[in-house]
């Protein structure tokens, strides 16, 4: 590394300034650089996708509803998460460049773990809001009113952004000044911590905490609505109507599984005996596929969206 990683202290102790990220340096040169174009293929379809959805949410008034007011802001906050991990990836794995300063390193750790703790809690609100669709539709409307969405969207921002705060005053508390070798492809929690001289025994246990009730508290009240939405789909009459809601609610829980085994197997119950390759890639499953597959599961494959879409693309043409 050309780059100057650490600075003496007056005390002769050497101080890290610098993290060098490992990624996925265990990979033959041009599997790396393969790698990378596949993922920036990845990554570049995810902002696209969820860009489209926004755009639409916002000209056309078929969708300015409940429903798709959620999941626009969920793909604003699938474009940064995946932003907050990938470019740095990118960079990695195309240009061997593998420093991160450690202001951005930790603000990197911040806006990985306040966007995912958002994410959960929208995911939440998302779930209510097609459980009081499909098992309460005559009262959607009284329930579901706009100032209510407002608030809910707002809340689950405010709780992700700010409960996350305290990483940012404890991360810059704490001192390197042993290797500064990262052994994954973003400042994580588990490798970041390692390499710290100081105390982080109270970082652990905060955060063990917190991603427990998160994800965990989370995933139960996702799991309960839906539950509740899968014995409305049984009682519906038509079968067509069963088989479609089925389909909807199965590609929905696929999505799901994704994110929440990923983050259980990373951060609620991590197994000592797994190898750092393997939780390596146990994170892009979280940081790469599950925001590539959000837009297609929630918007892309809905009828009124491809609708909306069809127009604004004819609208495009004929303006051209």
């Amino acid at each position: 590394q050309n780059e100057l990683t650490f600075s003496m202290r007056p005390e002769n102790e050497t101080a890290v300034t610098a993290f060098i990220l490992e990624g996925f340096s265990g990979l033959d040169q041009r599997l790396q650089l393969f790698v990378s174009v596949v993922l920036l293929l990845m990554y570049l379809t995810t902002v696209m996708g969820n860009t489209t959805v926004i755009y639409l949410v916002c000209v056309d008034h078929r969708l300015q509803t409940p429903m798709y007011l959620f999941i626009s802001n969920l793909a604003f906050l699938e474009i940064w998460f995946a932003s907050s991990t990938s470019i740095k990836l990118f960079v990695i794995l195309g240009s061997g460049r593998r420093t991160i300063s450690l202001s951005s390193c930790f603000a990197q750790s911040y806006f990985y773990f306040a966007l995912g703790c958002t994410e959960f809690v929208l995911l939440v609100v998302m779930s209510f809001d097609r459980y009081v669709a499909i098992c309460q539709p005559l009262r959607y409307a009284a329930i579901m009113k706009p100032q209510l969405c407002i608030h809910l969207v707002v809340a689950a921002w405010v709780i992700g952004i700010t409960l996350l705060s305290y990483r940012l005053i404890l991360l810059y508390k704490l001192t390197f000044c042993g290797s500064n070798k990262i052994h994954h492809f973003f400042c994580d929690s588990s490798p970041l911590f390692k390499l710290s001289c100081s105390d982080t025994s109270l970082l652990w246990k905060i955060d063990s905490i917190l991603f427990s009730f998160v994800i965990l508290g989370s995933l139960c009240l996702t799991l309960a609505f839906y539950m509740g939405i899968l014995f409305c789909i049984l009682h519906l009459p038509a079968a067509s109507e069963r088989k479609k809601a089925f389909t909807t609610c199965s590609s929905h829980l696929t999505t799901l599984a994704i994110a929440y085994g990923s983050c259980i197997a990373l951060y609620v119950c991590p197994s000592k005996d797994v190898s750092l390759e393997t939780n390596k890639i146990v994170a892009l499953l979280n940081t790469v596929l599950y925001p590539f597959l959000n837009p297609f599961i929630y918007s892309l494959r809905n009828r009124t969206v491809i609708l909306a879409l069809n127009e604004a693309i004819a609208h495009a043409t004929t303006e051209l």
